[in-house]
């Protein structure tokens, strides 16, 4: 073992025993890294000091001990205590939570066992003393923010992302001898330039309609490069090619600016897969991280020295010059309180984060979501924009969380543009029975069907003669949907008969074009989103290629979509044109009024910082609890093929990592209760553990319709 020669207590060990880690150079190391994230939002001096105090209860004997095998000791309360009387509360949240999470602010009367802050304050930790002859604190100050609740939470979320992440990377650099940071990737001019490259064939358009894209692609480069840093829509009807020019927007912003990284944000797993492969075949799979639930990386996952692998080690903290991600994973991220979720966070600052679909931010949260972005880019350099053929009327929210924050919209006429991409009528049909609905779409050469239940598509499919007619929905495998898929766009193509019957899954980012197209109703965006397969590619007049909204007759509307559904009745009898942009603009303002506000904060995260919640100040654990954007108690169930046999049992063994299940993934069907307690008492199914099961009885599983069950699920709306 290496000699202490400076006689200072030890922090780390390394796993071969021969080389030592001072709590001084831990400490040190710790707080240059804290203070080097947090400079671009001015909180350099408060994070360099929470560096310096986070681990000086290392100092401690009873921590001495358990470097030789002892036992566990608390070695964070101590210096979050410094930072209290030091008036320095948002260092000492950071501090406390540097390993269990920002815990709960508390209240005064908290007693030392009550896991708060002001309980931590009250805890009698092991001396430590002898950090005083070897730390010497520097004056901290927190940067001009405004003092409410929320802003101040927020902050020391950045805060304690600082700190956690450099944490983890000092100590990861001492263990591997090598020194601190990760990074990766190319600089955005480098980027900019393959996009450039990319699309320069494009230039000299020969139809109308790509002269017409171009026009778009080219205001999006412009605008990047001259519009100032700030909060923007861009709002391209579908099939005007939104998603590179939304790149184009970023990657010249990026450079003009310099800003630090792209953050793309998709609502749906089902489609980031694919704009993930639009971002690697334009920039290099080197540049783009995918990182969702179903990409979660896990230390098992080794490059072929036996080290993690890079894209491993960029999920955990974001260090990468595009990053490809899902709602769910940005805005859990942004109200978490654990480390792991929560050391990513200082490296949204200075970057260009890009929420794609916008109209499906979660109805639930939008209120603290819409409260997230404003802090984003009013406090943290972040440019940010909400991209999408239908924008939600959010202004009013951004102007009440985010006062002084203007949405500037980079088309210069969207109204103008609907117009011509304007490529189906809508009408509706009124109230139908699924015979009536099942004749019209028997007679039809090629028509796709959107029902709102998985049980409907199934039951609507029966009826169906069985040559040439598809059954799409989440019942189905993702192996499956996408052979499917391929069938269908070759008759497609081939102009076959083709009749599809399908959930909400097909309405986003699936590149179908069908002449006619049924859609049950629901929100205007969800009848907008279906209507984008119809006549896609423009090749048939509008007034040919019909969209036709029906009731089915004898059903009711799912509670989850009654507000959408009827502010979407009223556009339609309000407006000739329930497509047009004014349309749009009304539907969503009465659908959030429909919703009321506190409908909009569900859990009430807002008001839970600007005041307390539940007799807690600043919290953050509770509210990370609270702030599930799934909510949904699925259970994944995945079938044993003889093709993916190797993959089931090494599942079995318990051999997980990020690329078994990645593969498994193909074959994963997501199951809710009712259907769950059907599989296991009819002893069809095999758990691995809660929340992962192995279908046993290949014959409630059709390779066509999806998994088939005699109970219904309850969540039969669910796509």
């Amino acid at each position: 073992m290496e000699q202490n020669k400076t006689g200072s207590k030890l922090a780390h060990l390394s796993s071969d025993g021969h080389r030592i880690q001072t709590v001084q150079e831990h400490l040190e190391g710790t707080a240059k890294l804290a203070a080097d994230f947090a400079r671009p939002f001015g909180g350099e001096s408060q994070a360099c000091l929470a560096g310096l105090l986070h681990d000086i209860g290392k100092y401690s004997d009873d921590f001495q001990r358990r470097l030789a095998g002892g036992p566990k000791v608390d070695h964070s309360t101590a210096g979050a205590k410094v930072a209290f009387s030091l008036h320095q509360p948002e260092v000492a949240f950071a501090v406390a939570g540097h390993h269990g999470g920002l815990p709960d602010g508390g209240g005064k009367r908290d007693t030392p066992e009550t896991p708060t802050l002001f309980g931590r304050r009250k805890k009698e930790v092991p001396p430590c003393e002898d950090w005083r002859s070897e730390v010497t604190l520097p004056d901290a100050h927190r940067p001009p923010l405004p003092k409410d609740g929320f802003s101040t939470s927020f902050y020391i979320r950045m805060l304690y992302s600082c700190l956690v992440d450099a944490d983890y990377l000092d100590t990861e650099a001492f263990m591997n001898g090598t020194t601190s940071g990760r990074g990766g990737g190319e600089p955005m001019d480098v980027l900019l330039q393959r996009l450039r490259d990319y699309v320069a064939p494009w230039w000299n358009p020969t139809s109308e309609l790509n002269q017409k894209r171009c026009e778009i692609l080219r205001r999006c480069f412009e605008q990047g490069r001259t519009a100032p840093p700030g909060l923007f829509t861009l709002t391209v009807p579908t099939g005007g090619g939104k998603t590179v020019s939304s790149l184009a927007f970023a990657l010249t912003h990026a450079v003009a600016y310099q800003k630090r990284r792209v953050i793309y944000v998709i609502p749906y797993t089902s489609i980031i897969d694919q704009t993930a492969s639009v971002f690697t075949r334009i920039l290099g799979e080197e540049n783009v991280l995918e990182h969702h639930s179903g990409s979660e990386a896990t230390m098992k996952d080794r490059d072929t020295d036996g080290a993690p692998s890079s894209k491993v080690l960029a999920t955990e903290n974001w260090d990468a010059p595009v990053i490809v991600t899902t709602a769910v994973q940005f805005f859990e991220s942004l109200f978490a309180n654990r480390s792991s979720r929560c050391r990513k966070l200082h490296n949204l600052a200075d970057s260009v984060v890009i929420f794609d679909e916008a109209q499906t931010l979660p109805v639930a949260y939008l209120r603290p979501c819409v409260a997230a972005i404003g802090q984003l880019v009013r406090h943290y350099g972040v440019t940010a924009m909400l991209c999408t053929a239908t924008q939600p009327a959010l202004g009013p929210l951004f102007d009440e969380l985010a006062p002084g924050l203007s949405l500037r919209e980079i088309m210069e006429d969207p109204a103008k543009l609907y117009t011509f991409f304007r490529r189906t009528t809508l009408r509706q049909a009124g109230e139908v029975t699924e015979e009536d609905l099942a004749g019209q779409l028997s007679a039809a050469g090629q028509a796709l069907c959107v029902v709102n239940s998985r049980a409907t598509a199934q039951r609507l499919f029966g009826m169906l003669p069985r040559e040439g007619c598809y059954c799409l929905t989440t019942l189905l495998c993702p192996a499956d949907r996408k052979r499917l898929l391929a069938e269908i766009r070759a008759r497609l193509q081939g102009g076959a008969p083709c009749r599809v019957v399908a959930t909400s899954l097909i309405e986003a980012g699936v590149d179908l074009d069908f002449p006619a197209v049924w859609r049950e109703e629901a929100g205007l965006d969800s009848v907008l989103q279906a209507a984008g397969r119809c006549n896609r590619e423009g090749k048939r007049p509008a007034d040919q290629s019909t969209v036709t909204v029906f009731r089915l007759a004898g059903q009711t509307v799912p509670n989850i979509i009654l507000s959408s559904t009827e502010a979407a009745r009223s556009v339609f009898h309000d407006f000739a044109d329930p497509a047009e942009p004014d349309a749009i603009h009304a539907y969503f303002s009465l659908f959030l009024t429909l919703k009321g506000q506190e409908e909009l904060d569900r859990k009430g995260i807002l008001p839970g910082f600007a005041r307390d919640m539940e007799g807690r100040i600043f919290p953050f654990a509770t509210a990370a609890e609270r702030f599930k954007l799934i909510e949904s108690p699925a259970v994944t169930v995945y079938l044993a093929l003889p093709e993916n046999e190797t993959l089931i049992e090494a599942l079995r063994a318990g051999n997980c990592s990020r690329t078994l299940y990645r593969r498994l993934g193909q074959y994963g069907i997501t199951v809710y209760p009712q259907h769950l307690a059907a599989l296991q008492e009819a002893g069809a199914v095999e758990a691995v553990d809660k929340d992962t099961w192995i279908l046993q009885d290949a014959a409630l599983y059709d390779h066509n319709t999806g998994l088939t069950l005699d109970v219904p699920t309850g969540q039969g709306w669910m796509i």
